[in-house]
């Protein structure tokens, strides 16, 4: 993707307002919802429940969700979606500053919030091309500005905050979070709207659904694109479902310390958002993403054995660049590829597939902790990191890509159909 120096529209910059605000927010909870389940239970296990849960409506309604994100208007939806979370998260502060939490309490919202999550997540990612054109550089450049400001507040501001906040009161940091969710829905609500793709022949939610599913798995780019992170869900969620305890047991780190521990990672996916653009035009996108893949892979393994807090938070600011990096590249990539009336069913069939693998590595992270050792999921983490890269290198190559982006430019617009008829629409096997 070449440099463009275009201005983004003003849209865009009430976008990344409100997913800076409610970024900041889900950094607050990501550091107080295992801190708190950690005052409820030392069970790996159970904490493995709370993680996994958030995933789950990925696995159930993941694709239908996409299908129906794309029969909606994608404006309303984001909107709504965080409304309905700050009062979910409003009720769980109530919970909490009435002593009435539980680790089933805590799985049930972050089962909604994973819910509202799907619908909001992906009619983002099909209301951006819209807003931006569908131009490959544009995407490129408000990505990493939409996923620097998420590493940024969700992990280097937030983590801290939340571990502070938790101090004054277990309430606090879920109402935090829940002022974040209505801040940025009545920000999202001000978005211009966009003109919904040509409307389909009339079909079933599943033939449309099934439609996009095929569209990811018949195309070889699309696919490699969707591996990598389902793979890196599965290590990623192992060591996440303990990492809190790793840390806290053998590296001795306190509670304040956890959350500047998840700051360092933040820090290193601040720094490769940023440089994401560069790497891609340096190394090709196709060799970036693979060289992305094998930075987290070492990176992890270099948590496992790392012998104080200094190196294990090394270790995870270098991780952190890789995945920074990684998820700026990657979807805008998609994005650029994709036409208008199938990137809710795309997208959402892609996160589907890396968010049903969370719940795999949430319990195998619990799993292998309790039956050998606390670091025996990182170790795994960072032989899957590994084998994935070496995997999926050839189906995202640099000669796969531009080829993909080639056959994708005539069509640009925000409506571009392959064929009438979606269940039609499978994407070319780019061999």
């Amino acid at each position: 993707m070449t440099s463009d120096f275009r201005k983004l529209p003003t849209g865009f910059g009430r976008l990344w307002t409100a997913q800076t605000i409610s970024s900041l927010g889900d950094g607050v909870s990501h550091a107080a919802l295992p801190l708190l389940a950690l005052t409820l239970t030392r069970d790996p296990m159970a904490l493995a429940v709370v993680t996994a849960a958030g995933t789950l409506p990925w696995l159930l309604f993941g694709v239908l969700g996409g299908a129906l994100v794309d029969r909606w208007d994608r404006r309303r939806t984001m909107w709504a979606a965080d409304a309905a979370r700050a009062v979910l998260l409003a009720i769980a502060a109530a919970a909490a500053a009435l002593d009435m939490l539980s680790i089933p309490l805590l799985a049930a919202v972050a089962f909604l919030l994973g819910l509202g999550g799907l619908f909001f997540d992906t009619a983002a990612t099909a209301y951006l091309p819209d807003l931006l054109g569908r131009d490959p550089a544009l995407l490129e450049r408000a990505n990493s500005r939409l996923r620097g400001a998420q590493t940024a507040m969700s992990g280097f501001a937030g983590p801290p905050a939340g571990s502070a906040l938790l101090a004054l009161g277990r309430a606090v940091p879920l109402l935090t979070d829940a002022v974040s969710f209505a801040l940025s829905a009545l920000l999202v609500r001000s978005l211009p709207a966009m003109p919904r793709p040509v409307p389909e022949v009339r079909e079933s939610l599943l033939r449309q659904a099934r439609a996009g599913a095929s569209y990811v798995f018949r195309d070889r780019v699309l696919l490699g694109l969707a591996l990598r992170p389902a793979v890196g869900n599965i290590a990623f969620l192992a060591v996440e479902t303990v990492l809190a305890l790793f840390a806290h047991d053998r590296l001795g780190i306190d509670t304040y310390g956890f959350g500047l521990l998840l700051a360092a990672e933040a820090t290193g996916g601040l720094l490769g958002a940023g440089i994401a653009s560069f790497l891609g035009r340096r190394l090709g996108t196709g060799a970036a993403l693979s060289c992305t893949a094998a930075v987290e892979g070492l990176a992890i393994l270099g948590l496992a054995v790392a012998p104080n807090p200094y190196v294990a938070g090394l270790a995870l600011a270098v991780c952190g660049a890789g995945m920074g990096a990684t998820m700026v590249l990657g979807p805008s990539l998609r994005q650029a590829i994709v036409p208008a009336r199938l990137m809710g069913r795309v997208a959402s069939t892609s996160r589907m597939l890396a968010m049903c693998a969370a719940p795999m590595g949430a319990f195998l992270g619990g799993w292998l902790a309790t039956t050998y050792d606390i670091r025996t999921p990182l170790y795994a983490a960072a032989v899957l990191l590994l084998a994935m890269t070496a995997v999926t290198a050839s189906m995202t190559s640099n000669r796969r890509v531009e080829a993909a982006l080639r056959a994708a430019a005539p069509a640009a617009g925000p409506d571009h159909p392959a064929s009438e008829d979606p269940a039609q629409e499978s994407a070319p096997d780019l061999v």
